[in-house]
């Protein structure tokens, strides 16, 4: 299992999260919509880890797991943060999602992986 694509993945996941909750405060009217701004500038910073994690992994893999660690992390804070709700069929999607990148970061000939 190879921990520095996902740590490339974690790394673009914390901008989405963070950008995304400042996008939902400023919907809820909470922040200004200066803030906004902001948000985007966040957002430039992803291509620069893309291109680093590129010398990693294959664009499949960093693409998938920043998807996946994104979908991840985001779930997370709309529930703790926010206060957003989930069923169990979302929580089982959730799982699964966290079982994929496990699996992505395998190498086709690792043994141990599987």
């Amino acid at each position: 299992m190879k921990f520095l694509p996902i740590a490339f993945a974690a790394g673009m996941a914390s901008i989405d999260a963070v950008a995304l909750s400042i996008m939902k405060k400023v919907s809820q009217k909470s922040l200004s919509p200066m803030f906004a701004i902001g948000s985007m500038m966040l957002y430039a910073l992803q291509p620069l880890l893309i291109w680093k994690a590129l010398s990693y992994e294959s664009m499949i893999v960093v693409n998938f797991l920043w998807d996946l660690v994104s979908d991840v992390i985001v779930t997370l804070v709309g529930v703790f943060y926010f206060g957003e709700v989930l069923g169990y069929r979302k929580w089982l999607g959730v799982a699964l999602g966290i079982v994929a990148m496990y699996f992505i970061t395998c190498d086709d000939g690792e043994v141990a992986c599987v």
